[in-house]
């Protein structure tokens, strides 16, 4: 899960909406998230390729961990299901888990927001010549969206800058 959303970072609402052959499919032996126009907050379609590296968990999780999860729950298409229902995740509670589980992992809380402000300042800061990629990543239609709300790149280079030049001064 959170694997995917790294990889894929699309907005928490459509994250815990994803349903298993409509908007998380499997294409030729990929799996993509395909979400239609009137599901996104831009409302264009935001179709997205899931890693490779992710098939082989994606699987275990669709074979193995979901059916235990579901029980003797009613039948849903739903990805994420709750280990404490057996049924859909709630947006909350699964934002809830992202945050618990990241905070045990890593020791911060990163919370599924944020995975999106990190998928537009790596996109910045590696990005190299390829203008807008941010934006493209997030599906923003205006660049100056991400930009003023998700690109922490040029904030850390210019810390990193003022950093070097704070330490200039120092006399050891």
């Amino acid at each position: 899960m959170i694997a995917l959303l790294a990889l894929c970072p699309i907005r928490l609402k459509n994250f815990a909406g994803l349903e298993i052959g409509h908007t998380f499919k499997e294409v030729d032996g990929s799996w993509w998230i395909a979400l239609p126009g009137h599901l996104t907050k831009s409302r264009r379609p935001d179709e997205r390729r899931v890693s490779e590296l992710l098939n082989r968990f994606v699987e275990l999780y669709l074979n193995q961990s979901r059916p235990l999860l579901l029980r003797s729950s009613p039948p849903t298409n739903a990805l994420w299901i709750s280990s404490r229902t057996g049924r859909r995740m709630t947006t909350k509670n699964l934002g809830t888990l992202i945050s618990k589980v990241t905070l045990e992992t890593i020791g911060v809380d990163v919370s599924p927001h944020l995975f999106r402000t990190a998928a537009a300042s790596t996109a910045a800061a590696y990005g190299g010549n390829t203008p807008h990629l941010a934006s493209a990543v997030l599906n923003h239609t205006d660049p100056r969206v991400t930009e003023e709300h998700y690109n922490r790149a040029t904030s850390m280079g210019a810390g990193r800058i003022y950093a070097e030049i704070t330490s200039s001064f120092r006399h050891d």
